[in-house]
């Protein structure tokens, strides 16, 4: 199989098995640990362009999990997590992943915020090495072994 049908096939077991969890998943801290995984996965790279913003916003305006709250605060929240990454991305890392740990307390959400990350990152067909490797760094932030993930 190849690499981008693998990718492909991931995101959509993901995005059924967190379907699955729609009603476990309405806390807040799943829904900040949520949209400060995709600022993270969106600025992977160093950069955040407009293609990525508009993959969040879909996902926000398209995702049954992430119904559970009002699109223009999931909206407002990614902004503000991604402004902390182009301001200063070290120091901006290191506050978003605080961020996403928060999500630990309840394996079922620690669990779906990766998954989330796993399909935003793959959204455009191409999970590429950097969001794999902020996806893992979120990974060991939730305590999650990354291999449970393919990562």
């Amino acid at each position: 199989m190849a690499l981008w049908d693998r990718i492909k096939e991931s995101a959509s077991t993901m995005q059924t098995q967190l379907e699955a969890k729609k009603n476990d998943l309405k806390s807040g801290a799943f829904r900040d640990a949520s949209m400060a995984m995709c600022a993270l996965v969106s600025a992977a790279d160093g950069s955040i362009d407009p293609s990525e913003r508009q993959r969040v916003a879909t996902l926000i305006a398209t995702n049954d999990v992430l119904q559970n709250f009002p699109a223009d605060d999931l909206q407002r929240r990614f902004n503000d997590y991604v402004n902390k990454l182009t301001a200063d991305f070290a120091f901006g890392k290191v506050s978003v992943l605080q961020e996403i740990a928060k999500a630990k307390k309840k394996p079922a959400e620690a669990r779906a915020v990766i998954q989330i990350g796993i399909v935003i990152g793959g959204a455009d067909g191409d999970f590429d090495k950097s969001e794999q490797a902020v996806v893992r760094e979120a990974c060991f932030a939730l305590d999650l072994p990354p291999h449970e993930f393919d990562l």
